[in-house]
């Protein structure tokens, strides 16, 4: 698609007059101004670029002082290039996503719950302009025929609209910004994502060594819970020798690694043909010898293919996937089987044996945080994860899982992790099973009965 092309769908100044007493969004360029802009710089078939906008609006002879015209150019830029009305948004590196629901309805997230942006569209018209133009910038269509759209766009946007009358308020606009930014543990524990208390060294020092262990994970949570935040990091501390393969329906994770591979899922075009899902994609990574096989969410009938993976010798591996406690997981892993055909049977013997451990995360009123560790714990009445730290309250509570989790990370069970290798002698038969590295020994057993350590509070020593 020529940059004309997808210039010309952006329309939002071709819209009606702007409303009686509705303001127009801060630093919007001049009407005239910018409708002599346009004209100038589309006359040719080429990109749009600041300095071609740069030279109309000074050959536009409008007398605007050196801050005017460099304010104007961004702006006018923005208008015909970027995110329009909501580009000087984009320039807190905090905020994640932005949410239009109206010409005076923007929202914005910079990690502590979404609240109001001072951005005012001139109606509704701009708004499903900007959403036709962003979406036919990802080489896709937005119209009657074709209401709901997701595309990813350069920059690292990944842009969803939608129309009326599927929206009843009129069209609405959501972009998720990827920020190239990725956290190390210790400033992820700075930030309150381990825990505000003592225990944060605890939960940092299991992450950690679950993937110096090689052990298959799962992080589990809702939507803007800081899932790809931790996994990014995480599969940072892989081995700088590993080969990771990264598998995602839009790319979103950007691991500091030298060795990081990503394939990224395709839709189809206006036909439906040319679609590559994740499943496919999953087959092609198993032919790239991976030592880390990551699925950056798991959301549909892959799951198939990432067990039989995880399975066949492929340890290490890891993903996200939605779902509200970490004890939904197993319910959100069966229905994810029923889509590619698995049977729950099928479904419990493939996780039991491929999955180690589940970290669920939530964001709260005071940021996003770990609020549990688990593995998973097949059972005669369907799987389930047990639970080995809860960080759901100011303090870390060791679950009935705890024991095994630290025997299998050669944690000391009683201390902040450090090196000692713990005496085996309170585990019960089915907790050594479940803390053997032999994933077909750990999906035959689970702890449980009178011997197993009850949840209580964990003080550093």
């Amino acid at each position: 698609m020529s940059a004309h092309s997808a210039v010309q769908s952006a329309g939002p100044h071709q819209v009606t007059r702007r409303a009686p007493g509705r303001r127009s969004a801060p630093g919007a360029p001049d009407q005239k101004l910018l409708e002599s802009v346009r004209e100038s710089v589309l006359a040719e078939a080429v990109p749009v670029t600041p300095s071609r906008v740069a030279a109309a609006v000074q050959a536009s002879g409008r007398l605007l002082g050196t801050a005017g015209a460099l304010a104007a150019v961004e702006s006018i830029s923005a208008e015909l290039n970027g995110l329009g009305p909501l580009q000087p948004l984009t320039r807190d590196p905090d905020v994640t996503d932005i949410f239009v629901n109206g010409p005076e309805s923007v929202w914005l997230d910079r990690g502590n719950g979404l609240e109001r942006a001072a951005v005012v569209f001139s109606g509704e018209p701009q708004i499903r302009a900007l959403a036709a133009r962003l979406v036919a910038a990802g080489g896709r269509r937005l119209d009657d025929s074709s209401p709901c759209v997701d595309v990813r766009l350069d920059g690292g946007y990944r842009v969803h609209a939608v129309l009326p009358p599927i929206s009843t308020a009129g069209t609405l606009l959501s972009v998720r910004i990827r920020r190239s930014t990725v956290f190390t543990m210790p400033e992820l524990r700075r930030d309150g994502m381990f825990g505000t208390g003592t225990g944060g060294g605890l939960v940092q020092s299991v992450l950690e060594r679950m993937v110096a262990g090689r052990l298959s994970f799962l992080i589990s949570g809702a939507t803007g819970s800081g899932k790809t935040t931790l996994l990014a990091t995480l599969l940072g501390l892989c081995d700088a020798g590993e080969r990771l393969v990264l598998i995602e329906d839009a790319a979103e994770l950007n691991p500091v690694h030298p060795h990081v591979v990503s394939l990224e899922s395709r839709h189809g075009n206006l036909e439906g043909g040319g679609a590559v899902d994740l499943g496919e994609l999953v087959r092609q990574a198993l032919r790239m010898r991976p030592d880390r096989l990551v699925v950056g969410e798991c959301r549909g009938a892959e799951v198939r293919e990432l067990l039989s993976a995880m399975n066949t010798g492929h340890a290490g591996a890891g993903g996200t996937i939605h779902a509200n406690a970490a004890a939904a997981v197993p319910a959100r892993l069966a229905a994810l089987g029923a889509l590619a055909g698995m049977g729950q049977d099928a479904v419990r013997l493939q996780v039991a044996s491929a999955i180690d451990a589940v970290v669920h995360v939530e964001r709260t009123g005071a940021g996003r945080r770990v609020v549990s560790i688990g593995i998973m714990d097949p059972r005669d009445t369907g799987l389930a994860v047990s639970v080995a730290l809860d960080m759901s309250g100011d303090r870390v509570r060791r679950g009935p899982a705890w024991l095994a989790l630290a025997d299998r990370l050669d944690l000391d069970p009683a201390g902040e992790g450090g090196a000692a290798t713990p005496s085996r002698a309170g585990l019960t038969p089915a907790a050594r099973s479940l803390a053997a590295r032999s994933p077909a020994a750990r999906s035959e057993a689970r702890p449980s009965g009178p011997d197993t350590e009850p949840a209580r509070s964990w003080t550093p020593p």
